[in-house]
């Protein structure tokens, strides 16, 4: 599952974009695209013109492929509990002052739960792994089939 950083970095490197694409090439067929990441990606398209490219080039192909999914009650719940257990360790303005944690709190309850691996470049997944469990998130790109821990 690609997380939305990876989309943004895509949209403003084109040597990134180029090194998805390849990644793409190879494993679109088992790559998918969570709710929250098309929720992120629709917020950040402020215009006409971005958000036809959106639905265009992210969006539908997607769509098209069924690999779009929404999470479930139960990664809400986790994601809930995950945040609780955050906010006790670190206390709650740390986790106030990060908008997006609770979504991506929701994000690595839902790979968890589907047996997906995150393809991230956003650090505060490292912070979920003491409370969450075993679930798997890696930099872009891995070699499709060798997705190792991290």
């Amino acid at each position: 599952m690609l997380d939305t950083n990876v989309f943004v970095d895509a949209f403003r490197d084109e040597t990134f974009a180029e090194a998805m694409a390849a990644f793409l090439e190879q494993a679109l067929p088992a790559t998918f695209l969570s709710a929250v990441v098309v929720q992120e990606l629709a917020a950040g398209a402020r215009t006409r013109e971005r958000v036809r490219a959106l639905e265009s080039s992210i969006l539908r192909p997607f769509e098209r492929r069924g690999r779009v999914f929404a999470p479930s009650t139960l990664a809400f719940r986790a994601s809930g509990r995950l945040l609780a257990e955050l906010a006790t360790r670190e206390g709650w303005p740390a986790i106030h002052s990060n908008p997006s944690l609770a979504n991506d709190a929701l994000l690595a309850a839902s790979c968890r739960e589907h047996g997906f691996t995150l393809i991230t470049s956003d650090g505060d997944f490292d912070r979920f792994l003491p409370f969450l469990g075993r679930w798997r998130h890696v930099q872009p790109w891995p070699q499709v089939g060798k997705t190792a821990d991290r």
